[in-house]
């Protein structure tokens, strides 16, 4: 079933994007969900001159994000907080505490753009992957560190 996306879908693709899915994920969650229309050549029509219209202003989103990309080259995070005696963390770091840190230096980052490939739960170096655009990413290191007492 082919349907063009009316939002970002993690893991499926963007909005305005055409996706091929299976009938029963299309049918049962992404259009009730008002995630995604059928795409029929009308409403494929209506995309093309919808994304011909907004050329300009998705190449200044673009380059927004390619900005904030560029400013976020040179963060380096420090993350404390509380660790057991043998250096496990209680709990884990999640995308919250990045974006929370993130907001303390001056980039507003929203958490759900944030994404952190394996559990953080032992103190550390990493590294976050900030979602931007579909075509522009940002590598954020972070280090998890004990908390002072």
């Amino acid at each position: 079933m082919k349907l063009i996306l009316k939002q970002d879908v993690q893991g499926l693709g963007y909005k305005d994007d055409v996706v091929e899915v299976k009938d029963g994920y299309g049918r049962n969650y992404l259009i009730p969900q008002g995630m995604a229309v059928i795409a029929s050549p009308a409403a494929l029509k209506v995309l093309e001159e919808n994304l011909r219209q907004r050329a300009h202003k998705l190449a200044k989103i673009k380059a927004d994000a390619e900005a904030a990309a560029e400013a976020l080259k040179d963060v380096k995070l420090v993350i404390a907080t509380k660790v057991s005696s043998t250096g496990t963390i209680f709990g884990s770091v999640n995308a919250i505490q990045i974006s929370e840190e993130l907001t303390k230096l001056g980039h507003n980052i929203d958490r759900k753009l944030i994404i952190i490939e394996q559990p953080v739960k032992e103190v550390g170096n990493y590294t976050a992957i900030i979602n931007l655009h579909k075509e522009v990413k940002a590598e954020v290191p972070f280090e998890v560190i004990a908390e002072a007492e």
